[in-house]
């Protein structure tokens, strides 16, 4: 059997512009263990009859498990997980198919007494996925080599084994059980390829928080206040506490459940759950709660079971009713799934937890609560509402990301946890670093990739630790799934700003956006302002933005295919933009406050946070004279010439009309008036100069400079002109023998640092911040 079938049905996504995307999907390639001999010996009926329980079969734990089948050929069977969506447990779940497919095929019985026994491979690697609606010809949805890789591992599988590549045994480790073999050699590759058995799946355990725990103590404060007010007053509350993956939602929950402990004396009691990505089992964060309190561990033996669950009820309920409650939990704890009978047990153990509140302060935690199903949903409204009604000492705290859809009750009081400060973040990873016995002087460049969020600095440093190249310091594959799962959470024109948005240098402009999508101009504004809301990105100026993470932006960079890049990077580039913008991903509003910021980054990888902290006012004493500096500095090396690029002229009109974009305020003097200063100044039109290197990694390219040229019949152009003394290298000028001139006014600065317009000429262009003063070499200075 050689025949292959694509299949056609696709999921359109018609608000998407982008044809299609680089992803990290896995594969999984399941093929029949002898099926030629096994044709051979059967009736043409029987191989009909056969064909179809096996791939029903298939098909049916695919689709439970959220697997997309690309295509069958003969009678094996490739799907893709995370192809259109990813939620960063692609690879856990299609190891978890391809189990549950062996243990399905053994269950199901054959035509007469046939047995088919399958192989399973599974790889993780980078493809090119076509984001159309249907696909006609031989050609599926996905290109790259780990569908072919992933072929290649089913037939080094055992029968009624799954095999798994490099990539996927490091994606799902502390999820599968694994067992590494000897690497096999593959024809065309070399070294021979490494390989894993999954065995089977384990319960991940909780999460270590031994290390202290930085910053946060707004939001720790904020909701240990919540907690304790609703324990006191009766008035039972729901906390939800959101923050994006790696931000240290779970690390806060440790430090509550470890800090409240009593309220006024009286002692608090914590039930604590996570909920695990297990879709066949969408109750068991509520039976965790269960086992949480009545001490029940997994493993425990029947008669284990039943005597714990008989100590916790026994002060709660009357004999009686403990006796018939015992058997409904008992299989609850056993199979949390959505059967009539787990949602009777679940019933059962939310009376428990309302019994145990009326006898002792109590508060329920779940954490990833948006990975919960709608029973486990329904379970919590009940329990807070019930609480409610009957003004029982209880709160109820839900971690979840932003992007959840959340359906909490009105009066619930959101905790939003944002990024750590620069030096919070330079003592996380010092104290990490020295936990791994890895050098700190490591920190200073770990400080700009982690973005604030402890998960990436855990992350980076654990891939350190386990060999990753410290010149480069790629990803971790740990955050590059957590980024790809909110980047997938968008929906198709959010994402494709995004997206557009990464391939644009420095302060993102929605301009800019348009531009490089091809829109027409201001459709990127809701977007963009939906991502700020969404926690991507961060504003910066006035219609300029940043992404709140460099992780963010590399990947949805990468998302792009090369073409498609290069396209969006060109037109960006072709925008006129008439700002000058650093190009680092988070500009600081001035001067002061980037110098700030780079004496924050020095002192957090040097260790020195104190005295950067008490440093700080004199730092802002002292911005403007270094700011100075820096211009004068900017100004030499555009006289100089070295790494500037050629300006760009603008017309003069065109300036006026863009109000607010050119950082100059020009205006025109009367006839004969005399102006000092004019002395010195190069030409008629005004350029901005490119800022010099400094010594910081983003301040080492150039900024863009512009001329603005007066049109014809609006202001004569001047002669002034300025020319090198080639002896002695000074400047000096020619004479100004025009009517009417150009003349540069020095900007007042008002409140905001901006030019102040009052009191000025009729004839001044009122424009957008004060740039840099421009120090020439006569010693006078004009506004460009």
């Amino acid at each position: 059997m050689t025949t292959i079938i694509v299949d056609a049905q696709r999921t359109s996504t018609p608000h998407w512009p982008v044809p299609q995307e680089r992803r990290t999907v896995t594969v999984l390639f399941a093929d029949i263990v002898g099926s030629t001999a096994l044709v051979d010996r059967l009736d043409p009926e029987d191989v009909r009859a056969l064909q179809r329980a096996y791939f029903d079969t298939v098909a049916g734990v695919l689709h439970r498990w959220q697997g997309v089948v690309e295509k069958y050929v003969g009678d094996a069977v490739m799907a893709l997980f995370g192809a259109r969506h990813s939620d960063g447990f692609d690879a856990y779940r299609a190891v978890r198919a391809g189990l549950e497919i062996q243990a399905a095929l053994d269950r199901r019985p054959m035509v007469g007494d046939s047995r088919l026994r399958v192989r399973v491979g599974v790889a993780t690697g980078e493809v090119v996925v076509d984001l159309g609606s249907a696909v006609s010809g031989g050609h599926g949805v996905a290109s790259g080599a780990v569908i072919t890789t992933a072929a290649r591992l089913q037939e080094y599988a055992p029968p009624g084994a799954v095999a798994l590549c490099a990539a996927t045994a490091r994606a799902t480790a502390g999820l599968i059980t694994q067992r590494q073999l000897t690497p096999v050699s593959v024809a065309g590759r070399v070294p021979p390829m490494p390989v894993w058995h999954a065995v089977g799946p384990v319960r991940p355990g909780t999460d270590r928080h031994d290390g202290p725990l930085i910053g946060r103590r707004r939001e720790l404060a904020t909701i240990r206040d919540q907690l304790s007010r609703a324990i006191r007053e009766q008035d039972p509350r729901w906390i939800s506490l959101v923050g994006p993956t790696g931000s240290g939602r779970s690390r806060l929950l440790h430090e509550l459940t470890r800090g409240l402990t009593t309220v006024d004396g009286m002692p608090v009691r914590w039930c604590v759950a996570t909920c695990q990505p297990y879709p066949d089992q969408v109750m068991a964060p509520a039976a965790e709660l269960l086992r949480g309190l009545a001490g029940v561990r997994h493993g425990d033996g029947p008669a284990v079971v039943h005597d714990r669950l008989v100590s916790a009820l026994a002060s709660l309920f009357p004999p009686e009713r403990v006796a018939a409650a015992i058997p409904a939990l008992q299989r609850f704890l056993t199979t949390p799934d959505g059967s009539s009978a787990a949602l009777a047990g679940a019933a059962i153990c939310r009376d428990v937890l309302l019994r145990l509140a009326a006898h002792q302060p109590l508060i329920v935690a779940v954490d990833d609560v948006d990975r919960a199903a709608p029973a486990m949903s329904r379970f919590l409204h009940a329990l807070f509402s019930t609480a409610t009604a009957r003004g029982l000492p209880l709160a109820l705290i839900t971690l979840h990301q932003p992007q959840w859809a959340d359906t909490r009750p009105s009066p619930a009081r959101r905790v939003t946890i944002g990024p750590l400060a620069t030096v919070q973040s330079g003592r996380l990873l010092r104290h990490l670093l020295t936990r791994a016995g890895q050098p700190v002087t490591l920190a200073d460049r770990l400080l700009h990739l982690v973005g604030g969020r402890p998960g990436h600095a855990a992350a980076y440093v654990r891939s350190i630790v386990d060999g990753a190249d410290r010149t480069t310091l790629p990803l971790p594959d740990a955050v590059r799934r957590a980024v790809c799962a909110e980047l997938d959470h968008l929906d198709g024109e959010r994402r494709a700003v995004l997206m557009a948005a990464a391939t644009i240098g420095g302060v993102i402009s929605g301009a800019a956006v348009d531009r490089a999508l091809g829109w027409a101009p201001g459709r990127s504004a809701p977007a963009l302002r939906g991502l700020v809301a969404a926690g991507l990105l961060l504003p910066r100026r006035a219609d300029g933005y940043a992404f709140v993470a460099p992780a963010l932006r590399q990947v949805a960079a990468e998302r792009l295919p090369r073409a498609l890049r290069a396209v969006f990077g060109r037109r960006a580039a072709e925008a006129p933009r008439l700002d000058t913008v650093r190009p680092d991903a988070a500009l600081p509003r001035d001067h002061t406050t980037a110098d700030r910021a780079g004496s924050d980054r020095a002192a957090a990888g040097r260790g020195g946070f104190d005295r950067a902290a008490a440093g700080r006012a004199g730092s802002d004493r002292a911005g403007s004279d270094r700011a100075g500096s820096d211009r004068a500095g900017s100004d030499r090396a555009a006289v100089s010439g070295s790494g500037v690029r050629r300006a760009e002229v603008v017309p003069l009109d065109v300036v006026r009309a863009r109000d607010g974009r050119l950082d100059v305020v020009l205006a025109v003097p009367p006839s004969g008036a005399t102006d000092p200063l004019r002395r010195g100044l190069p030409s008629s039109t005004m350029a901005t100069s490119p800022t010099a290197p400094t010594g910081g990694a983003n301040r080492s390219l150039g900024f863009r400079r512009l001329r603005a040229v007066a049109p014809a019949g609006d202001v004569p152009p001047t002669r002034a002109s300025a020319t090198p003394n080639s002896a002695g290298g000074h400047w000096t000028a020619a004479p100004d023998r025009s009517p009417t001139t150009i003349r540069a006014v020095p900007a007042v600065p008002g409140p905001t640092g901006r030019a102040a317009a009052a009191g000025a000429p009729p004839d001044v262009v009122r424009t957008g911040p004060r740039p840099p003063l421009i120090r020439w070499p006569t010693g006078l200075a004009a506004s460009a």
